[in-house]
């Protein structure tokens, strides 16, 4: 690592005064009357020799750190990390830089997370929040530090949101399946309050409606260990006697095919909202709710951007369309 070159290196190997070399690199050369000769070979020397800002001297005058906290719900979940990268590359093209962490949907953690972040100063936030953290939120704007909230959001708080139509995309693949032929269509999803999670069942139970089928619900707990997801999934499948089940997340779908393996039974036609690596390997592959990933991404940003430029005053809401990627594991019921 090259020692850190400052101010007055410059000033010193130039001949000239650490006031003048300060004016030329704060964009001040004209307002102080300063030749162009002299402020193009303070910034070629500057370029030469790689000279960097004190950054955090830069942000004490100026109150901004350059710096974003993103706080999603699990990195190690294809989603959330993909949606990580993504805004990560974008934000450095703009000039800032990103810290991001897992809360693994403990409200205890995020807050402390949150609060760690708020003391670093950090300009704003993205955040899926989890569930008890309106008041946490709250507070952030109301000590005026943008925030957008993305795949999840409070009802009772006004906020920048940007999210998929989860109701939309549920309906959709529920609705895939009975024109598919199938009659005993489980949902799965998990005990939680959360909107994504309340609006996939919506979309679920509209489907059901719509097609006068019979509705077969089962809830995970957040909290439920690997073994405990599984033979409760066996039991709900086998037991209902279901042909076919939407899993609301990718990791709960997962669990299901796991399922299916450890206590030997058939798996019926599956759909997963969210796509995974595994469901294009595994046979038959998995049809999925995809999340617009990439357009999530960049309306999080712009928004966040605008918020921080002072270019937008109103709440900025985005609901964004899933696409239905049908495969292999939904295919045309067959009945004898």
């Amino acid at each position: 690592m090259k020692k850190r070159i400052l101010i007055s290196d410059i000033a010193k190997a130039l001949g000239i005064s650490v006031t003048t070399v300060s004016f030329i690199l704060n964009d001040k050369a004209k307002e102080k009357r300063i030749s162009e000769a002299l402020t193009k070979r303070v910034l070629d020397y500057v370029k030469k020799v790689g000279y960097k800002p004190n950054e955090l001297a830069k942000s004490l005058r100026t109150g901004k750190t350059k710096i974003l906290g993103l706080i999603i719900e699990d990195i190690s979940n294809p989603f959330f990390g993909n949606i990580a990268r993504l805004i990560e590359s974008k934000v450095y093209e703009q000039g800032y830089r990103i810290i991001y962490c897992s809360t693994n949907n403990d409200v205890e953690k995020a807050k402390e997370l949150i609060q760690m972040f708020y003391d670093r100063q950090v300009d704003g936030f993205i955040i899926t929040p989890s569930d008890g953290l309106e008041d946490t939120v709250k507070q952030l704007q109301q000590n005026n530090i943008p925030v957008v909230l993305f795949d999840r959001y409070f009802p009772s708080l006004e906020t920048d949101y940007v999210g998929a139509d989860n109701f939309q995309g549920a309906f959709d693949a529920s609705n895939h399946l009975c024109q598919q032929g199938y009659r005993r269509i489980g949902f799965v999803s998990l005990y939680s309050d959360q909107t994504q999670m309340k609006e996939r069942s919506d979309g679920y139970m509209k489907a059901m409606d719509n097609n006068k089928q019979q509705s077969f619900i089962q809830k995970i707990q957040m909290d439920a260990s690997d073994d405990e997801a599984m033979e409760s999934l066996r039991e709900f499948i086998c037991e209902n006697r279901l042909d076919a089940v939407l899993f609301s997340t990718n990791y709960l779908a997962i669990s299901g095919l796991k399922a299916s393996k450890k206590f030997n039974f058939a798996m019926p036609a599956v759909i997963a909202f969210d796509d995974h690596t595994v469901f294009k390997l595994v046979e038959p592959s998995i049809t999925v709710v995809s999340q617009p990933i990439k357009d999530i991404a960049e309306n999080l940003i712009n928004i966040l951007l605008l918020r921080l430029q002072g270019k937008i005053k109103a709440t900025r809401k985005m609901v964004l369309p899933c696409e239905l990627k049908v495969r292999e594991s939904t295919k045309v019921k067959v009945t004898s």
